[in-house]
């Protein structure tokens, strides 16, 4: 499993070093953008649309927009100070708390955690306190010059660390529309509706359940395959020889030199006689 972060989980005076591995994986079906006329992937490229031309990656910056066409820039070197001076490789529990306390919308991605060097004791030894204890860590980290929250808990005999939302970043309920205030419903409806819950209600076993479209997507990718129905992209055709080009145009210029001596000694001649 793929390392994307290493650092340590730190609570009280125990230092436990540790590498996250994504706990989930996005399996979308996933379609690249072609040219409909002759099926080449289509490239996104960075262009200034003043200077009119492409960039490089050293050419771009960071900047914050303050108002409408006004931005603090921000340099790679600021940024990179900043998150060592809050401790980037560090994840510092600071609180335990009881897992049913957050409610669902906070939480954002999953990340498996595992020892790092000589830390199998201690991973241990938190991984048995928050079982007994029945509490999840809520801790502090940054990920890619982000901080976030996390919770720290045990699942299937392994430390998971959810990143969870700060409060600010998760909108109000209240400002959602057209909510009516109140339910105008009768007992019977209530009744009813209740009952349905009931006969529906079973133990949630993820392995029941699938994604049908992509499943579908697939199939129909794989007997469009089978069929052939394939298209090739178009090769480039190659740039123009300019060396012969070159050479073409110096043979052509070469070859009208003598009818041009020729025609001027011509009327050299005339001259002359004239003169005479």
């Amino acid at each position: 499993m793929h390392t994307m972060w290493k650092g340590s989980i730190s609570f009280g005076l125990v230092n436990i070093p540790i590498k996250l591995h994504a706990a989930t994986e996005d399996k979308d079906v996933k379609f690249r953008s072609l040219h409909k006329e002759c099926h080449t992937p289509i490239k996104y490229e960075k262009i200034c649309p003043v200077c009119e031309k492409e960039l490089d990656i050293k050419e771009i910056v960071k900047g914050y927009e303050i108002t409408k066409g006004k931005f603090v820039i921000v340099e790679e070197d600021e940024l990179k100070e900043l998150s060592e001076a809050t401790g980037e490789r560090a994840v510092e529990i600071i609180d335990f708390i009881k897992l049913n306390e957050i409610d669902p919308i906070y939480f954002n991605r999953s990340y498996y955690m595992s020892p790092d060097g000589g830390g199998m004791k201690a991973y241990g030894l938190l991984r048995k306190a928050l079982t007994e204890s029945e509490k999840a860590g809520l801790a502090k980290i940054i990920i890619r010059s982000k901080e976030q929250l996390a919770v720290i808990r045990v699942f299937e005999g392994t430390l998971l660390m959810e990143t969870i939302h700060f409060p600010d970043e998760v909108r109000k309920a209240a400002d959602v529309p057209n909510v009516p205030a109140a339910d105008e419903v009768s007992k019977k409806e209530i009744d009813t509706a209740i009952l349905l819950i009931d006969q529906l209600t079973t133990t949630f076993n993820p392995e029941k359940y699938h994604d049908e479209y992509r499943s579908k997507l697939l199939e129909l990718i794989e007997a469009k395959r089978s069929g052939q129905e394939l298209v090739t992209v178009k090769e480039k055709a190659p740039a123009a020889n300019m060396t012969d080009l070159m050479a073409a145009l110096q043979a052509s210029i070469d070859r009208t030199k003598p009818a041009a001596k020729k025609t001027v000694r011509r009327k050299t001649a005339k001259k002359e006689a004239q003169s005479k």
